[in-house]
């Protein structure tokens, strides 16, 4: 059982995962600052001020935090748009690589189908000599 474990784990995609929970996690921190620090005041100032995370309504004994919410709701929308930009940019990166990788596989057969028609005529100017 210990051995099987060993040999899940070690499986390039669990180890991938591992490493884009971390990234993921880390990305995470980052835009969730920008967007509190840096975005969500200067959205304020335009607005004449407003600090969104301080919104709040009440009902009854209940406080609704709404101003909270509005700030996750920004907060998924860049950050889901940020890891949009980066997967899109790795990707143009793996399209790349690719057509590198295309070109060499249709260079080879190429190749290989030269050689084919080399033997064909070599094969029929023999015949050709012979009879």
């Amino acid at each position: 059982m210990w051995n099987e474990f060993k040999q899940f784990a070690m499986k390039g995609n669990v180890i991938d995962l591992a490493v884009g929970v971390v990234i993921g996690g880390a990305f995470g921190k980052i835009v969730a600052s920008l967007v509190k620090d840096v975005i969500m005041p200067l959205v304020g100032l335009l607005l004449g001020g407003i600090d969104f995370t301080k919104l709040s309504f009440t009902f009854g004994k209940a406080v609704l935090n709404y101003g909270l919410f509005l700030q996750a709701v920004v907060d998924f929308f860049i950050i889901s748009f940020s890891i949009f930009l980066f997967i899109k940019f790795i990707n143009h990166f793996k399209r790349k690589e690719e057509k590198a990788e295309e070109v060499a596989k249709t260079d080879t057969q190429v190749a290989l189908l030269m050689e084919i028609r080399d033997l064909l005529k070599e094969d029929i100017l023999r015949k050709n000599e012979t009879s």
